[in-house]
């Protein structure tokens, strides 16, 4: 502890180790109680209850393959022998018989159609070939006959059409000579002399005459008169009175009667009083502005300023900070302090007492309940499981071996029963096919031929050898 912060007296550390042991005392020892509670139900209870679980599942696994197993051997067995082998029998005693049979006589029929239809062919392309040959030769003579014919036609038909063409050459020449020189003649007389004759001898007179001389004379004669006269009829009885009242008395009035007394009105009376206003105000806005900040501070800034210059600042300075300051220095550290120190030191004395309590109770278990317990699986529950184990479960155990091995041993003759029966079977479909379609016993798969032995004209044989004939390898062919 350094001089800024000395050590609190005991008289405050003591009471607050008390206070703590006893407040953190049970909440160890309850700790401390769950903590083992959940390791022994971790080690008796969860574990052996996963183990069992697991060993249950891995059992009932095993009996679900292995009779899962069973029931897909024994579908297999019974699709063997009722789809697979009867299948492979029909394959191999019906249906490539029959198919080997439809083959050769669709070869044999395809044979004779191929060559049915190469001599047909054959015939009918010598005959086609003769016929085509004719008709070329035929076609070629008259192509050639056709070919002069329109000849001589096309240079005729050139001929005359080429003096056609002259005629027609000269006669455009000369035609268009001559348009050339009465064409502009001609257009002119039917498209243009028509119409300035229209518009010259016609639409003129028609327009100066009948429409501009009469709009002229009325103009002059009727419209300017009367125009003329109504314009002066309005100057002298309308606009004249009106010129002459706005001369003579609007004018006037409006001069002498508004326009002269306002302007001295202005000049004498508006004028000075405005110009005074105008000094006044100012000065008077000035006056008030500045009385109005006096008085607003006097009454708004000054007392609250003092308060809090004068009473606020002390008091909270003096009157609170100061002592809170020391009691956060003085009391609350050294206390938070003592509190964080007795907790780590009366957490550690609890784990001590805990653990003192704990050896107590085991002590206690072991000695009520976990040594007679030991006792009683010594002397009564291993002697019993001895005797069950060697009276009751391997006399089981025994017998159930026996029974399954002489299950075993049932079902493999029961096998070989079955296969030897599918064997002679077998054998009896191949003789009666043999009677039926003939042909040399093929040897049994399985069972080599064995070749007989030569004896060389002498009557002993080999024992277990059939002797061969005396017949030589060239006179066998």
């Amino acid at each position: 502890m350094s001089m800024e912060n000395p050590p609190p007296p005991a008289l405050i550390r003591v009471p607050i180790r008390i206070v703590v042991l006893v407040v953190v005392l049970p909440i160890r020892m309850t700790w401390d109680a769950l903590a083992a509670a959940a390791r022994f139900l971790d080690r008796a209870v969860l574990r052996p209850t996963g183990r069992g679980i697991a060993w249950a599942l891995t059992g009932v696994g095993r009996g679900i393959a292995l009779v899962l197993t069973g029931v897909g051997r024994g579908i297999a067995w019974v699709f063997r022998h009722t789809v697979t082998r009867p299948a492979r029998w029909l394959y191999g005693a019906v249906l490539a018989p029959v198919g080997r049979g439809i083959g050769w006589a669709l070869t044999g029929v395809v044979h004779g159609l191929g060559r049915l239809f190469t001599r047909v062919g054959h015939g009918l392309g010598w005959f086609f070939t003769g016929i085509g040959r004719g008709l070329a030769w035929f076609f070629v003579r008259v192509g050639r006959g056709l070919a002069w014919f329109f000849g001589r036609v096309g240079r005729g038909l050139a001929w005359f059409f080429a003096g056609l063409w002259r005629g027609i050459a000269f006669g455009a020449d000369r035609l268009w000579r001559g348009l050339s020189v009465a064409g502009p003649w001609l257009g002119r007389a039917v498209f243009v002399r028509p119409w300035v004759g229209l518009w010259r001898y016609v639409v003129v007179p028609v327009c100066r005459y009948g429409i501009a001389a009469p709009a002229v004379w009325l103009y002059r004669q009727v419209l300017a008169p009367l125009g003329t006269g109504l314009a002066f009829l309005l100057e002298k009885a309308v606009f004249v009175p009106i010129a002459a009242l706005f001369t003579y008395v609007l004018v006037p009035l409006l001069r002498y009667g508004v326009v002269v007394p306002v302007l001295w009105f202005d000049r004498s009376v508006l004028t000075p009083v405005g110009q005074g206003l105008g000094w006044f105000f100012p000065r008077l806005g000035r006056g008030l502005a500045v009385g109005t900040v006096w008085l607003a501070r006097a009454v708004f800034v000054w007392p609250w300023a003092g308060l809090w210059r004068f009473v606020l600042v002390p008091v909270a300075r003096y009157g609170i900070a100061a002592p809170l300051a020391w009691l956060w220095k003085r009391v609350l550290i050294p206390v938070a302090r003592e509190v964080r120190d007795a907790l780590a030191v009366c957490w550690r004395v609890a784990g001590y007492v805990s653990l003192a309590v704990g050896r107590a109770l085991g002590w206690a278990l072991r000695t009520l309940v976990g040594r007679p317990a030991a006792w009683f699986w010594r002397s009564v529950c291993t002697p019993v499981g001895h005797w069950v184990r060697d009276s009751v479960w391997a006399p089981a155990r025994r017998a159930a071996a026996q029974a399954g091995r002489a299950a075993r041993e049932a079902l493999a003759s029961a096998r070989s029963s079955v296969r030897e029966a599918l064997a002679t079977v077998r054998e009896a479909r191949r003789d009666a096919w043999r009677a039926l379609v003939g042909g040399a016993r093929s040897p049994e798969p399985g069972e080599p031929e064995v070749a007989r032995a030569r004896t060389l004209g002498s009557t002993t044989n080999v024992p277990g050898a059939a002797p061969a004939p005396e017949i030589s390898l060239r006179k066998r062919g």
